[in-house]
């Protein structure tokens, strides 16, 4: 295995640490820019590199579908075939199966669904997505959880909960017999892959209390929570946060799984949190949404027009170092596709940039400091609706 973490620095319950895996290092806390389909949309790779992105986040189940895992590993592996030459996490498809909803018949099996393609018929299994991903030869695997649909009622949730323990240890197993070779129909393009275990449970804590405790009991190299930002209000997350987090192991890196907001991941850090993923910065600036340290704006509206500023004076991004609002409105406007490139490529400056301003901070004992600061800030300027 080469798969490590450190904890470096500490202040209260955040900290800062290191990550090695097979494709280098990645110093946490850490955002993984989600490149859906082995690209992130609107910025290419050099891109990415340039604005220090350390680690990506691709998906399983379209990759599963198009071009294939198959054709990937026949290809070397998914660094290989897209070029992207440090780590990678993929998640286990779960999400996206389960959001098909009509089309999707979870069983203790696995999820029995139709793709969104063509209609064909596909059964993914927890040792099926172990297979994928082994074969995608990411450098960190998600195991195969369900993603319930909130509000729910607390059996079904705990239902849940148990479902995708049993499907956890299932996935380990799997996936240890790849490791040690004893799975010959499986082509594993990285010898270095870890396993992420999910901790489920919804709003529950004593659900997460032994959700936690039990994927933990199964051993895993690291361990997300799971089954949040899907509507609850901050406060509810963030407290399901700090009641999970005591029960992950403090050697361990901790993911929480598609959070989300600025002031989220400033908050999540604060309670013991060291990995993020989130459509929100590219999806957004696609939208015309930009994130700026005093707040969002949206540069679709007529107020930027004649407005000569960057999106953000404080920031140091290209695009904020060359083009004005008005500039980026007017790009906007006329449906220019730079419009979708240069507010992605600000968005994700202003994601990366500050999470390294977090991690300088703990490593300086200035965090506590720094979230007031940042969250005063923020709130400075009226935000656009």
């Amino acid at each position: 295995m080469s798969f490590a973490f450190q904890v470096v620095h500490t202040d209260r319950l955040a900290r800062a640490g290191v990550l090695a895996t097979a494709h280098g290092e990645v110093e946490t806390p850490a955002f993984m820019p989600v490149g859906t389909q082995g690209a992130v949309k609107g910025v290419t790779h050099r891109d990415l590199e340039g604005l220090g992105a350390a680690i990506l986040l691709s998906n399983t189940y379209h990759l599963y579908l198009r071009p294939g895992d198959d054709l990937i590993a026949r290809r070397g592996g998914l660094h290989r075939f897209i070029g992207w030459r440090r780590p990678i996490l993929t998640d286990s498809g779960g999400y996206q199966v389960f959001s098909l909803a009509e089309r999707c018949t979870i069983k203790e099996e696995g999820a029995h669904f139709r793709s969104h393609l063509d209609g064909s018929a596909h059964v993914l299994t927890p040792e099926k997505a172990a297979d994928i991903q082994a074969q995608l030869g990411s450098d960190i695997s998600m195991v195969l959880d369900e993603c319930l649909a909130l509000p729910a009622e607390t059996s079904a949730v705990r239902g849940s909960m148990l479902r995708t323990l049993r499907w956890a240890q299932r996935a380990r197993d799997r996936f240890q017999a790849i490791r040690a070779g004893e799975a010959t129909d499986v082509i594993a393009t990285n010898n270095g892959q870890a396993q992420f275990g999910i901790v489920q449970g919804g709003i529950h804590p004593e659900l997460r209390e032994e959700s936690a405790r039990q994927t933990v009991g199964v051993g895993f190299e690291g361990y997300a929570i799971g089954g949040l930002s899907v509507g609850e209000p901050p406060e509810v997350m963030y407290d399901v946060v700090s009641q999970t987090v005591p029960f992950l192991p403090e050697g361990s890196p901790r993911y929480l799984m598609g959070v989300g907001t600025p002031e989220d991941l400033l908050e999540a850090v604060a309670r013991g949190v060291d990995m993020f993923d989130c459509v929100l910065p590219t999806r957004n600036a696609r939208n015309g949404q930009l994130f700026t340290s005093r707040g969002r704006i949206n540069i679709k509206n007529s107020r930027y027009a004649e407005d000569d500023n960057p999106a953000d004076p404080d920031c140091s991004c290209y695009t904020c170092r060359n083009f004005s609002r008005a500039y980026l409105r007017h790009l906007f406007a006329v449906n220019e596709l730079n419009a979708a490139t240069l507010n992605t490529l600000h968005n994700l400056n202003f994601y990366l940039d500050t999470l390294r301003r977090i991690r300088e901070s703990l490593v300086f004992g200035r965090f506590e400091s720094f979230k007031v600061a940042f969250r005063e800030k923020l709130s400075s300027e009226p935000q656009d609706s």
